[in-house]
């Protein structure tokens, strides 16, 4: 670039050495460069006392007088006021005197009025004579005419002495281009108080943390380590927290279908989503029942403070950690902590537990910290000092670190500053908060101001929340205004709204259109639709795609599609891939198919993950694998103790009291066996009440035994005619007792009808007999 010539004699003349205005002006210069670039938010105060109109008084009188410092400042100050056409010639007086400041200030006047390549000679003036700022300037300029070579030896330049805003600059381009040194300039800006510098290098903390905690698989350490226990699902903008919310509607995840291998599956039904619906919302109607209740605001984050200590003390009471069937978001992060799937149990720290007698911590306490929870600490504190200065998106990322630890009334502090700031992911954020502590009028009124500042997930928020009151045309309202807000689950919400209302074509319409775009659960419930109306080979397709897509339900519902087809090969490969990623009825189906070839350890294994996750069929299983295990129990020794109940009978216990009715007999079956017959006719009562004819039969026998025939007789009747042979032989040799041979013969039929081969030859020799009594 080519100068003129009163330029380039500057750096000749060493003029270029007074200290006495350069500060002062540099300073000046770092605000009006930051409100031209556009590349800092930060508020810097050091010229205000210079803003007075005495003060501009006197900087006039001298700068007329020809003192060159006083000509740098007055123009500063009239470039930073917006008098161009007189900052000017102050600022060249000053320059031509060899004030670089004033230089780097010409540059940035000439920069406002179009001149750029004009600007930048004076600003590489200014840079060369060691003027920072305007080494900052000149790699902005650079980079906007896409010279990034040129563009980071300038910043580097900047940012090398000192200056925030070239540091940031740097950082910014290192980013762009993907080096790793983008963090060290980062660093540099934001020790030095750039707001934005320490937001994102907040940001790059938590991204290094979530990295760590990955490779390591100790994200649940991560973000289960304080007293609340809440999972990690939750992030600042609750992406999924609606995406299955509706009112009633069953959303169709899995499909009914055929058998699951050659072992007969258990029945199964078409299950509905497991996302949290959020509940009605008050008085009121329509949009009228969010009155702007700002003002609950204190009584909402006191609410916050009162759940964070419930989940506290839920954490740390041992009968509260087996509690395994809350409900909504909270019940299920609760259950993602206790029941292990992926996430380990927070460490005890000092003082929330006894310790032992030497007063030491338990071996919890004394773990080493999980990989990146230093980083994630350290991003807190950036996003705190950002947010602390009005930095709307760090109060939002803070608010949601918060949120994981369980510290949800400061969670709930930075997400409502974030919200009064404008941003609408905070809103939306702070409404699940609130929603999750009970408040769920406060936690509407948070999400329509969310979803009015068009926020997708506070629309769909707010559409389950009409959906669960019945009002189904405000519900559909909000679930377009999500979908018009460019997320995706509004389609899908539409899907399961039309669905709950039996208007199938439009369910079809809406979940196609959101499969198109890769909504994996919409893909799912298309190919259960297409199923269900016979057509199977459309369906597959859509399956596929949400199964490689990540749906569990996608996977399991292709296992059932190909063991319908018999192809039992290709139908374990898709139960174990849902398995693996959790699904206890997959789990079921691999440990059946196990059981069926043989290995006993290995469906031992996948039925202990389905039972744990309640699975009763499950539980039935494993306990009949652990059953065949036992030794027969020999006579009971005289004064021997009672045994203590076994492994397998704790499993059929937990089946039987999920009402698994061939589990129910057994448990009757063992405490018969320990003579316990109050408990045995109990279980009995309980299994033949809901139909299952072995618990009738055994029912019978006990009651004969005590004596009451007469009711025994009516429970083996309920099991004979269920097609139990036993009882029609009890009850045929009943009949004989009583002298009533023709009613004996009747049963006696029966029984050689319905079998097995045992009961069918005693009772044709009984029949026989009766037979030869019948003429007498």
């Amino acid at each position: 670039m080519e100068f003129m010539g009163d330029r380039a004699t500057l750096l000749e003349t060493g003029r270029f050495v007074q200290p006495h205005a350069g500060k002062v002006a540099d300073a000046i210069d770092a605000v009006v460069g930051a409100d031209r670039h556009g590349n800092d938010d930060t508020d810097d105060s050091n010229t205000d006392a210079l803003e007075t109109a005495g003060a501009e008084a006197r900087h006039r009188s001298a700068a007329d007088a020809g003192d060159t410092a006083a000509m740098s400042v007055l123009g500063a100050l009239l470039l930073r006021r917006g008098d161009l056409d007189g900052a000017e010639p102050y600022l060249r007086g000053a320059t031509a005197d060899g004030d670089r400041a004033a230089a780097n200030n010409l540059g940035v006047l000439l920069h406002q009025r179009g001149y750029a390549d004009e600007a930048a000679g004076w600003w590489r003036i200014a840079a060369v004579a060691g003027s920072a700022a305007a080494a900052h300037a000149l790699g902005r300029h650079f980079r906007e005419r896409g010279d990034e070579p040129a563009a980071e030896y300038w910043l580097r330049q900047s940012a090398e002495q000192g200056h925030a805003l070239g540091a940031y600059a740097l950082a910014d381009l290192l980013e762009h281009r993907g080096d790793t040194g983008a963090e060290r300039w980062l660093r540099t800006a934001a020790e030095q108080g750039h707001r934005e510098a320490e937001y994102r290098l907040a940001r790059a903390l938590e991204r290094r943390a979530t990295e760590e905690c990955r490779k390591s698989d100790e994200i649940g350490r991560l973000v289960h380590r304080a007293p609340a226990g809440r999972g990690a699902t939750t992030d600042a903008a609750r992406t999924a927290g609606v995406q299955g919310a509706r009112a009633g509607a069953a959303q169709p995840r899995s499909i009914d279908g055929g058998r699951a291998g050659k072992a007969a599956a258990p029945a199964r039904r078409a299950r509905t989503a497991e996302a949290a619906q959020p509940a009605a919302v008050g008085r009121g109607q329509g949009d009228a029942a969010y009155p702007g209740a700002v003002w609950q605001t204190d009584a909402a984050l006191r609410k916050l403070a009162d759940a964070e200590a419930a989940a506290g003390r839920a954490d740390t009471d041992p009968a509260a950690n087996t509690e395994a069937h809350g409900t909504g978001r909270a019940g299920r992060r609760a259950r993602s902590a206790a029941n292990g799937t992926g996430a380990h149990r927070r460490p005890v720290t000092t003082g929330d537990a006894p310790t032992g007698r030497s007063g030491e911590s338990p071996a919890a306490d004394r773990r080493p910290p999980a990989p990146g929870e230093a980083l994630l600490d350290e991003a807190a504190q950036w996003y705190r000092q950002a947010a602390a200065r009005g930095h709307r998106r760090a109060a939002l990322h803070l608010g949601a670190i918060l949120e994981k630890r369980g510290e949800l009334r400061e969670a709930g502090r930075w997400y409502l500053t974030s919200a009064k700031d404008g941003e609408a992911r905070a809103a939306c954020a702070l409404g699940f908060l609130l929603r999750d502590a009970g408040d769920e009028e406060s936690a509407a009124v948070w999400w329509l101001r969310a979803a009015q500042d068009g926020d997708g997930n506070a629309a769909n928020a707010l559409g389950a929340l009409h959906a669960a009151r019945g009002e189904q045309q405000t519900a559909e309202r909000w679930y377009r205004a999500a979908m018009d807000a460019g997320d995706v689950n509004g389609a899908y919400n539409l899907g399961l709204l039309c669905a709950a209302q039996d208007r199938t074509p439009q369910a079809e319409q809406w979940y196609r259109r959101a499969a198109y775009v890769g909504h994996r659960e919409a893909a799912n419930a298309l190919a259960v639709l297409l199923l269900q109306a016979g057509d199977p080979v459309g369906a597959e397709p859509w399956f596929s795609k949400a199964a490689e897509a990540g749906s569990v339900d996608a996977a399991f519902n292709l296992g059932i599609l190909h063991a319908g087809r018999d192809d039992d090969r290709r139908a374990l490969t898709w139960y174990e891939r849902a398995a693996a990623a959790g699904h206890t009825e997959a789990a079921l189906q691999v440990g059946i198919a196990l059981l069926r070839d043989g290995d006993d350890q290995g469906a031992e294994r996948h039925l202990r993950c389905a039972a744990g996750s309640g699975s009763a069929e499950a539980a039935f299983r494993l306990a009949t694998v652990l059953d065949s295990r036992r030794p027969l129990p020999g006579p009971p020794a005289l004064g021997e103790p009672v045994a203590e109940k076994s492994e397998c009978e704790e499993w059929y216990e937990r089946a039987a009291e999920q009402g698994h009715r061939r589990a129910q007999v057994r448990v009757g079956m063992l405490a018969a066996g320990r003579g316990d017959m109050t408990e045995a006719a109990r279980w009995y009562r309980e299994a033949a009440e809901a139909g299952s004819r072995s618990g009738a039969f055994n029912l019978g026998l006990l009651l004969a035994r005590e004596g009451s025939e007469r009711e025994a007789s009516l429970w083996w009747t309920r099991a004979a005619r269920a097609g139990h042979g036993r009882a029609a032989l009890r009850l045929a040799l009943l009949a004989a007792r009583r002298g009533e041979l023709a009613e004996g013969q009747r049963w006696c039929a029966t029984a050689v009808e319905l079998g097995p081969a045992e009961v069918s030859e005693r009772a044709a020799r009984l029949r026989e007999a009766l037979l030869q009594e019948l003429p007498a």
